[in-house]
């Protein structure tokens, strides 16, 4: 099966620092490898409304940008490998990322419930910018992406972390600019939670 990436930009400013070190990783991807790049600002989703036990539709309110969901959910399955790119915002993924991991809820359920089955064996992927030296403080973000993976049976290739605040910044952390060479040649491994490793 051939390849293709999706990459969700998933920051608060364009251009910035996170999307920056994912279109460095991503140039080091074979030529014909399929690369679609959805920027979660440009297509808003409402709050996420568990209404799964309610019995009643989502909101009114969230009528006008069903379209927006609809194209995630395509994109999300249209693609085998499913990329992350968010900031550390507060020690974790930004509103815009966990806002549309959140509607990962929903398509378990509707509007095919297949969904879990058909994301098992994909590959998920982060690439995280943050202010931070330490990359311990990324930690939450590695963990809400891995256990996210293994609860619908995906692969998991870890999070490329780099350095930056200011904008361009990230592009003078040259160990980040190293790892973004081979990041995505990895072979991510199946996310379990039993993984000694996490």
């Amino acid at each position: 099966m051939d390849r293709s990436f999706l990459f969700l930009l998933a920051s608060a400013r364009p251009g910035g620092n996170s999307e920056l070190l994912a279109r460095a990783a991503a140039e080091q991807l074979p030529a014909a490898t399929e690369r679609r790049w959805l920027d979660l600002t440009r297509l808003p989703l409402p709050d996420f409304v568990d209404t799964r036990h309610a019995g009643t539709p989502h909101p009114e309110e969230t009528r006008g940008q069903e379209n927006n969901e609809e194209t995630l959910r395509q994109a999300t399955l249209a693609a085998t490998d499913i990329v992350i790119v968010s900031p550390l915002y507060w020690y974790s993924l930004s509103s815009y990322a966990k806002r549309y991991l959140d509607y990962w809820s929903k398509w378990l359920y509707t509007p095919d419930p297949g969904f879990k089955a058909a994301m098992a064996g994909r590959s998920l992927w982060g690439v995280t910018a943050m202010a931070h030296a330490e990359e311990a403080v990324a930690r939450p973000v590695e963990l809400t992406l891995h256990h996210s993976a293994a609860y619908l049976g995906m692969n998991f290739g870890g999070v490329l972390l780099g350095n930056g605040t200011r904008p361009g910044q990230v592009l003078d952390d040259e160990r980040a600019l190293v790892r973004a060479k081979t990041f995505f040649a990895r072979e991510p491994r199946p996310a379990l939670f039993s993984d000694e490793g996490w």
